[in-house]
């Protein structure tokens, strides 16, 4: 408690409620620590339920020069919730009420803390979808999906968080609140300071408030998993469909490492012989789907797909896509840690990224799944490792780096959807040169002039 006085602690708590702040150490831990590697103890843990309440207790951390670090679910894994200066931590999951659904001018309005599968669920009773899907959509949060600029397997054709998101009420590190964007589809009244603070990590403000756009449900949906006894033929797949004009609304590589652990937790027939599979889903008006969904099926044939199964029923569609949403679970599971990147290339350097990443881990010797939203270049692998065996440890971080060094050779970028967070500051250089990341610096430091909002990440 080092860094917060008793009188602050008491004025901290009467803001939130007793009953809202925690300073156990067992409670403190639990907030300590995100999905990566890294861990920090914070001073306070509160729960806010209310904007208001968040900006008096900026007004109080500003004044003492305290650190806070705004936390959802914690599903995060690149360490981005991490209260690496300790201070307080501000977990959202209070802020949990769907404002307002408007399916007519086609918005809804949420306090950071409602979880993605729950928005999605009261939109599909209405016709509508909010399209952001992560893997984790069923326990992470809107607010951090906001904050981490989040994507999923739909984002190949629908885009990330950042292109539905319309408006923000933010507190500043100050206390002051501003509201930025709006309700309508077309606003560019000033900056763009809405998407500013989307995948900003908490560094420039706490969001409150998110006004999102919402889009219709297609008419239909075709899903199909194509087989490969090849990985480099599984990969060209991509290339070629993307290439061409065909735009699924998902495509999602596996290799055989991700198929058999899979298939070991979840047992639905996946074939562990094949050395990659393409599970690829295309939505849109019935006739159309069917179309673009031969001309996938004859690409992954030219390109030596060895079967291609169609999932007959919705209740097929939903166990294929629900297995390939467990592998970063079925993963966590095999090994103390998981260490999950995701370096992005341009889909046609998809090819050459996964050889790439293959032939890295392999002179490394480590145990290792690929998994992708190939369709965008979204890459994920999957290290099973120890972090307590300090020898395999610094494979894993060397293999990491060559990774991202690949991929900037490829013209790729560090992240595509997880964040910098802790697990990837190092490696800004990598991909931002010094007059870049010092724009970022000033534009943070005209925000946060006293360093207190998320301390120690990118910035």
């Amino acid at each position: 408690m080092d860094k917060i006085s008793e009188n602050t602690r008491s004025e901290l708590a009467h803001v939130v409620g007793r009953e809202n702040c925690r300073d156990t150490i067992e409670d403190r831990i639990s907030f300590s620590f995100d999905a990566h590697t890294d861990e920090s103890l914070p001073d306070v843990v509160l729960f806010p339920q209310t904007g208001e309440q968040i900006a008096e207790i900026m007004c109080i951390a500003h004044r003492e020069v305290i650190p806070v670090t705004a936390r959802g679910a914690g599903t995060s894994i690149c360490g981005a919730p991490i209260p690496v200066c300790q201070g307080v931590v501000l977990v959202l999951t209070k802020m949990n009420k769907i404002l307002e659904v408007n399916t007519k001018d086609r918005y809804a309005i949420v306090q950071p803390g409602v979880v993605n599968a729950d928005l999605q669920k009261v939109l599909s009773e209405e016709g509508f979808f909010f399209p952001p899907d992560p893997a984790s959509l069923s326990v992470s949060t809107l607010g951090g999906n906001v904050a981490q600029n989040a994507g999923g397997p739909r984002g190949l054709k629908y885009g990330v968080t950042r292109d539905y998101l319309l408006g923000l009420e933010s507190v500043l590190a100050d206390g002051r609140i501003i509201r930025c964007g709006s309700r309508n589809v077309k606003d560019v009244t000033g900056y763009d300071v809405t998407r500013l603070f989307c995948g900003a990590e908490g560094t420039l403000g706490i969001v409150t408030e998110i006004t999102l756009r919402v889009v219709p449900l297609p008419e239909a949906q075709r899903t199909v998993l194509a087989v490969y006894n090849d990985l480099d033929n599984t990969a060209q797949t991509v290339s070629d469909i993307i290439g061409s004009g065909i735009l699924p609304a998902g495509m999602e590589l596996m290799d055989r490492v991700v198929v058999n652990a899979v298939e070991d937790s979840a047992g639905i027939g996946l074939p562990r012989e094949a050395e990659g599979l393409l599970l690829i889903d295309v939505d849109g008006m019935e006739e159309a789907v069917d179309r673009e969904m031969e001309r996938i099926v004859a690409k992954a044939k030219a390109n030596g797909a060895v079967e291609v199964k169609h999932a007959r029923t919705p209740a097929d569609r939903e166990e294929l896509w629900t297995a390939r949403r467990s592998a970063y679970g079925v993963f966590a599971r095999m090994a103390p840690n998981c260490i999950v990147e995701d370096a992005t290339v341009p889909v046609s350097n998809v090819p050459a990224m996964i050889r790439g990443m293959r032939e890295i881990f392999d002179r490394y010797e480590l145990r290792v799944g690929i998994l992708a939203h190939a369709g965008d270049g979204n890459m994920h692998p999957l290290i099973s490792t120890d972090i307590r065996d300090k020898e395999e440890w610094a494979r894993v971080e060397q293999a990491i780096r060559e990774v991202f060094e690949l991929a900037v050779s490829l013209q790729g970028t560090l992240s595509g959807e997880h964040g910098i967070g802790t697990a990837k500051t190092a490696f800004l250089p990598l991909f931002q040169d010094e007059p870049t990341r010092s724009v970022m610096m000033q534009i943070k430091k005209a925000l946060d002039p006293l360093g207190i909002l998320n301390p120690g990440k990118f910035v």
